[in-house]
């Protein structure tokens, strides 16, 4: 039986600038008595949710994160002719369906809130339906603007809702920082810039620093199949749509930071993926002791695989079945894991 499946990924980043604190620096986080790189868990899922790749695989089963649907509404109304009082007084309290409305700004709401393509539909109705009629909403329309089943970003991720939290969703998937296997000092990077029609001064026309550091990084992925398939109704074709998808973005999307300045693009170099009802357990205790070896991708691919036996020896079996592709080996591939992870027989893994 499939219920859990569980990613693990090792993933090499050149000199970059990734993930930023409140500083400009890399994120970092403490382990094992040194100081690592650290991708944070939202991080991570944006840059996965609003990639290409996730954009094409799952067109019209994606939502947006927004505060300004206050503001759309109130546009549409004042473009269909709607006197600017009406406009404004129907636009907020359409915006109150969402969440609280900020105090200074009513047409915005305190929090983002993700809304369903079926959502936005729905809204874009009520709009054009108000505009024709000229009047307010009713309290059954307001209260048909939510939805029970929703995006496939909504669906993996969660939301939630102060405002109506009978249409909260509980997240499917869990995303764990992204942790550096070994030390990882931050640099500095002194850099300038030369004024090109400024010929009889050669100095620099501007001077800055910026913080960069490079690591092998360990991201864990854990997803409820069977709370994934029932937050999208109960639909197996878009289940699998949406687990091919995601794990193909885990693999080789990252963040975006300074990414013009480092070009910090790259692919896993080793996945191992396991489907099972067991108790998921991450696998980064194979790293709280820092990767000393020159070969980091190398020796964190032994470390990993090391733990997981161990794990197997003492506590059973932790997955029914499993599947890893390890590019440095040459073995495995892409395709073969994300057949695994996409359908649900779970019987026996692919070589």
């Amino acid at each position: 039986m499939t219920r859990f499946i569980q990613l693990h990924t090792l993933i090499s980043y050149p000199p970059a600038n990734l993930n930023r604190d409140d500083l400009g620096n890399p994120k970092t986080a403490k382990l094992g008595g040194v100081e690592r790189l650290r991708i944070s868990s939202q991080s991570l899922k944006r840059a996965w949710r609003t990639s290409e790749l996730f954009q094409q695989a799952l067109a019209g089963s994606i939502g947006i994160r927004t505060k300004r649907l206050g503001v759309e509404v109130f546009d549409a109304l004042i473009k269909a002719g709607i006197a600017e009082k009406q406009a404004r007084a129907w636009a907020e309290q359409i915006a109150k369906v969402y969440g609280a409305a900020k105090k200074d700004k009513p047409l915005e709401i305190e929090q983002l809130v993700h809304i369903a393509p079926e959502e936005r539909g729905s809204l874009d109705a009520l709009v054009a339906t108000l505009a024709q009629e000229k009047r307010a909403p009713t309290d059954d329309e307001l209260d048909g603007l939510l939805h029970a089943h929703t995006a496939v970003d909504v669906a993996m991720f969660g939301r939630m809702l102060a405002a109506k939290p009978e249409m909260n969703g509980e997240a499917a998937v869990q995303v764990a920082h992204a942790i550096g296997v070994h030390a990882s000092p931050i640099e500095d990077d002194y850099f300038t810039a030369v004024d090109d029609l400024n010929q009889s001064d050669p100095g620099a026309a501007h001077i800055g620093e910026s913080g960069f550091a490079a690591a092998v990084f360990y991201q864990y992925v854990c997803i409820d199949r069977d709370l994934l398939k029932s937050n999208l109704g109960g639909d197996e074709a878009l289940t699998q749509k949406a687990l091919r998808a995601l794990a193909q973005a885990v693999l080789t999307v990252g963040p975006t930071g300074k990414q013009n300045s480092y070009a910090s693009r790259a692919y896993a170099h080793y996945a191992l993926a396991e489907k099972g009802a067991q108790q998921p357990r991450s696998l980064s205790l194979a790293f709280v002791k820092p990767v000393t070896d020159d070969d980091y991708p190398s020796a964190a691919t032994a470390a990993l695989q090391r733990v997981r036996d161990n794990m197997d020896a003492v506590y059973g079996a932790c997955a029914d079945a499993r599947c890893e592709f390890d590019v440095l080996a040459g073995t495995g591939s892409m395709q073969d894991l994300l057949d695994f992870i996409a359908t649900d027989d779970g019987d026996e893994a692919k070589p």
